[in-house]
């Protein structure tokens, strides 16, 4: 079952299957040399631990990598994706043919260790505003041609998505109010252009967040502010009416993320969960014979 933490969407990214096409022509071209050298009819059983603790996710990327290779090999997990799993414990056990597992075996390594990796430290920062109500999101910096796939690990590890591309939301940035004239005339454009979807201001001082307030965004995302100028944010915000969504972002990590939490911001977007990838360690021994 996709994604069991709870309350978490469990639905599987779209281009799951293209990712694994295109994993395996990058790995397998024309043919697996190597695994040649391995008799047709020879069966093996293989198993997969984690090294280290860890939240894994890509469960499913290794199932559709296999089942591609060989759908007479059978996958037994003792984990899912979004469980925190433990250093040396068994995550999965497979079975049939053996050329099929040795051809597999890196690919679906790759996705489980960058998949894992990415929830992860999702869950890292989640658990490090636990209580605050602040709510953690990703953002677009990762990997290209796994965004989804990374987008569902950072869900796994308790994050929020943010915008998935520049087609479901609108964040107006510098460089476009600098194009447009101003906050007001950006915003403006930007509820002319798209109606249905949410218009989010980057501000870089409490004088841009009154322009995105006079502006009516529906959110504001505020760029690398001191935690005094957060609270001040936070303040104005609530005195408002129609209060906006307040994202604050830019050289947040771990050592500093509770302190921004408890400014009372709702959202904190931290590019490092998908950006600085570290793969979890994971090791798969493969027995071949009866």
């Amino acid at each position: 079952m996709p994604c069991n933490a709870q309350g978490m969407d469990r639905s599987l990214p779209a281009d799951l299957g293209d990712s694994i096409t295109r994993a395996l022509a990058e790995d397998v071209g024309t043919g697996d040399l190597t695994a040649g050298l391995v008799p047709a009819s020879a069966r093996a059983r293989a198993r997969v631990i984690t090294r280290e603790a860890a939240v894994l996710c890509g469960t499913h990327w290794v199932d559709a990598v296999f089942a591609r290779l060989d759908p007479a090999i059978r996958i037994t997990w003792h984990a899912a994706d979004g469980d925190t799993v433990a250093p040396n414990q068994l995550l999965l056990e497979a079975e049939g043919p053996a050329r099929g597992l040795l051809t597999g075996e890196r690919t679906a390594l790759n996705f489980l260790q960058m998949l894992s990796g990415t929830a992860t430290a999702a869950r890292r920062y989640v658990e490090a505003v636990k209580g605050t109500g602040c709510t953690i999101l990703d953002t677009r910096k990762t990997v290209p041609g796994l965004r989804l796939a990374q987008k569902y690990a950072v869900r796994c590890g308790g994050g929020r998505n943010h915008r998935l591309g520049l087609f479901d939301g609108i964040l107006i940035k510098e460089n476009h109010i600098a194009a447009s004239g101003s906050i007001g005339a950006a915003v403006a454009a930007a509820r002319r252009l798209a109606r249905q979807v949410p218009v989010e201001v980057e501000v870089e001082s409490l004088e841009e967040l009154a322009e995105a307030f006079a502006a009516d965004a529906d959110l504001a995302l505020l760029d690398e502010f001191s935690l005094a100028d957060l609270g001040t944010a936070v303040e104005r915000n609530r005195a408002r009416a129609r209060p906006l969504g307040l994202e604050a972002s830019g050289g947040i990590d771990l050592d500093t993320i509770r302190s921004v939490a408890a400014t009372g911001v709702d959202f904190i977007s931290v590019g490092a969960i998908t950006k600085h990838v570290r793969a979890v360690d994971l090791s798969m021994r493969l027995t071949v014979g009866p």
